[in-house]
């Protein structure tokens, strides 16, 4: 008898990932430096687990569509929450909301550009690229938690959220322009 998929140890880890993102958000609202490293512990085993359920999946030959789907609304959630909070809480400047935009806009617009392609049977495969896009930007997130705890970060903090916000558009547009003969109606 195969394994459910709610059963499964890469699909787990993607749960709790999801799970994962209240108690950090909790944590970083509270706006105690102590609890804010809580949450920055939290937040790295979270992003790794990014890494893990999809290693793990495929080693173990548990890639499941349950997994498909829950791993990018994992991530979405983890990101789009976690800026929120730190918009929230003054860690992002109004300069940092450029990048931020950028990154929220792409992830929300891609998301719907699936869901319409799916409706199509097109599907839109996750480049290398868009891969190191979300890392980078967990990293760039993990270093704007990190300077209320270790002063002077925000040089680096800002480069690295501007190159996931490039990144990000970079690669959204690479979505479109692979989406554009099914968008224009010219696909055959």
């Amino acid at each position: 008898m195969a394994q459910s998929p709610l059963t499964q140890i890469p699909n787990l880890i993607t749960i709790a990932r999801i799970l994962a993102i209240v108690p950090i958000i909790a944590l970083v609202m509270t706006g105690d430096t102590n609890l804010r490293l809580i949450a920055l512990i939290l937040y790295i085993l979270a992003a790794a687990s990014d890494w893990l359920d999809g290693y793990l999946a495929r080693k173990w030959n548990q890639i499941s569509p349950l997994g498909r789907m829950l791993d990018p609304i994992a991530d979405k959630l983890l990101v789009g929450l976690l800026i929120a909070a730190l918009a929230w809480d003054g860690s992002l400047s109004a300069l940092d909301m450029i990048p931020v935009l950028a990154i929220l806009f792409r992830e929300f617009f891609i998301s719907g550009l699936r869901e319409f392609l799916g409706n199509t049977k097109v599907v839109l495969k996750v480049s290398q690229l868009a891969k190191w896009k979300t890392t980078i930007q967990l990293v760039a997130l993990a270093i704007i938690l990190l300077e209320r705890i270790v002063p002077g970060l925000g040089l680096v903090s800002d480069i690295v959220l501007w190159l996931a916000g490039i990144l990000t558009v970079w690669t959204g547009a690479q979505y479109l322009l692979a989406s554009w003969p099914h968008l224009s109606g010219d696909a055959k």
